[in-house]
């Protein structure tokens, strides 16, 4: 069961001097001058587009799930997601400098960082080294940390070795869809009308978020349309044809996730949560077009037995349109509550804007093709799915911090909602309730989380002491503890954000 998260408030740090946010980050002594210009500095990135929090860590409800669809397979497995809602952000401020080149080309991996240090390097080796020892991080992990003004690598341990990301996978399918989409884009749910107004089909753009309010708002101009041509009973249809290839994902029926389809509402969720662990519908778009249907109904327009499947009338006339919130919302929401339904989608709708098919293949080709666009080291990179939870995913250390760095980089605007989607630490989303209200880490560091069984990720970015915005990547398999692993993760973050003076 996923524990329950409160909820803080919008802007938790509002006017307060640099005296009262260091009692309230829990350091003692204060903070100097440089300290509160960096917590000023993180905070503005973490809370410019507006906080977006959580109802609860979703990892332990969907490692729950894996593991009994592991143990109904006689295999190991298991998967750990997390919470919330957004709302729709201001853009967020750009990076201080243009990135450097991050590594030699495509399939060229820059040395680890600690084969060549500098002064910054050294420091980092001497703070981190011990703490990526630790046994908690099972028998295997690599690490990268990127100063993202600069583009140099400061501190890499197995660097471009690929490991299974879990949902830290995230990272790459929202930066792949804002690349081929661009943060304005909406996913629209249509209604058309045959040429006589007597037949009417639902059409499924791939908005996952899509409600009943939508639905209802739909319905309203449907009928408004119908009656003015005199029309006031019609044929029902809902039209999935958007999305091809199988709906359930690898990993099977599961609470974290639902069939993908290009007609859902509330993520097919049978219950009235919006994030985490739920009941979830064996026909997401069935169920959608059954509410429609009824108020449809509620409108004045009957629909006689219901809906049924079928496409649109070729030559059939919109009606009603409903666009989603916009794609930097939507990723900020993937990001901040690790929502499974949302990245899968995100990386269908990559592949239709690429010309792929709309399918689990078609989404990997598509989200890998425009990985290759940024330059990054993709040697060993395999992207099975959108949300992480299938185990052919593998990625680097270089890759995930990479792709947070570009999103740094005053080049790439567009990629910014990666940044401001990031949960913050002790405060938001799946890091909500990884954070004391005295670490060190707490509101300073923003990252992306990920486990399955015997599998823990951490990416992200935090501000040091210098007021650099550092990049970085924690990866780590064969881990037996999750909770340990998750705390010596958070302290190889909480390191960075001490730092060395």
């Amino acid at each position: 069961m996923a524990e329950p998260v409160k909820r803080p408030s919008i802007n938790p740090f509002s006017a307060q001097t640099g005296t009262a946010l260091a009692n309230r980050l829990g350091m003692r002594g204060g903070l100097s001058n440089r300290q509160f210009t960096a917590v000023s500095a993180v905070l503005g990135l973490a809370l410019a587009a507006g906080a977006v929090f959580a109802a609860g860590p979703w990892d332990s409800g969907q490692r729950k799930a894996e593991q009994d669809w592991a143990a109904a397979r006689a295999r190991t497995g298991g998967a750990h997601h997390e919470p919330a809602a957004p709302s729709r952000p201001d853009p967020a401020p750009s990076a201080p400098a243009v990135l450097a080149p991050l590594g030699t080309g495509t399939d060229e991996p820059a040395p680890d960082a600690a084969a060549a240090p500098d002064g910054a390097a050294a420091g980092l080796r001497a703070a981190l080294d011990p703490l990526l020892r630790n046994a908690a991080l099972g028998t295997r992990r690599s690490a990268v940390v990127i100063d993202t003004a600069t583009g140099k690598r400061l501190y890499g341990v197995g660097a471009d070795t690929p490991m299974t990301p879990a949902s830290t996978v995230k990272i790459a399918t929202t930066v792949a869809a804002l690349t081929a989409l661009g943060p304005a884009h909406r996913i629209p749910t249509t209604v058309g009308a045959s040429a006589d107004l007597r037949t009417v089909t639902l059409v499924g753009g791939g908005d996952p978020t899509l409600d009943r309010a939508a639905l209802r708002s739909l319905a309203a101009d449907t009928a408004r349309a119908l009656k003015d041509g005199g029309v006031r009973s019609v044929r029902l249809r809902y039209d999935t044809s958007g999305y091809s290839g199988p709906a359930l994902h690898p990993i099977g029926p599961n609470e974290n996730i639902a069939p993908v389809s290009a007609l859902m509402m509330n993520e097919g969720r049978l219950d009235d949560t919006s994030s985490g662990p739920a009941p979830r519908s064996e026909d997401p778009a069935r169920d959608a077009a059954d509410v429609f249907g009824e108020l449809l109904d509620e409108a004045g327009v009957g629909t006689g037995d219901g809906p049924e499947p079928g496409r649109a009338a070729a030559k059939s006339r919109p009606v009603a349109q409903h666009l989603s919130a916009p794609l930097s919302a939507l990723v900020e929401r993937a990001l901040t509550n690790s929502d499974n339904d949302i990245a899968e989608a995100l990386a269908r709708q990559t592949a239709l804007a690429t010309g792929e098919p709309a399918d689990f293949n078609g989404g990997r080709r598509a989200v890998t093709a425009q990985l290759k666009k940024l330059g990054l080291p993709l040697k060993g990179v395999v992207v099975a799915d959108g949300s992480g939870l299938n185990r052919k995913d593998k990625v680097t250390a270089a890759l995930l911090a990479g792709l947070l760095a570009r999103a740094a980089d005053q080049d790439h605007p567009e990629l910014r909602p990666v940044l401001t989607g990031l949960p913050v630490a002790g405060f938001s989303g799946t890091l909500s309730g990884r954070y004391t209200t005295k670490s060190g880490g707490t509101g300073l560091v923003r990252a992306k989380t990920g486990t399955l069984t015997g599998v823990n990720s951490l990416s992200g970015t935090v501000v040091d002491p210098h007021g650099r915005l550092l990049a970085f990547a924690f990866l780590a398999s064969g881990t037996t503890a999750p909770s340990e692993a998750q705390s010596a993760l958070d302290a190889l973050a909480t390191a960075l954000a001490a730092g060395r003076r």
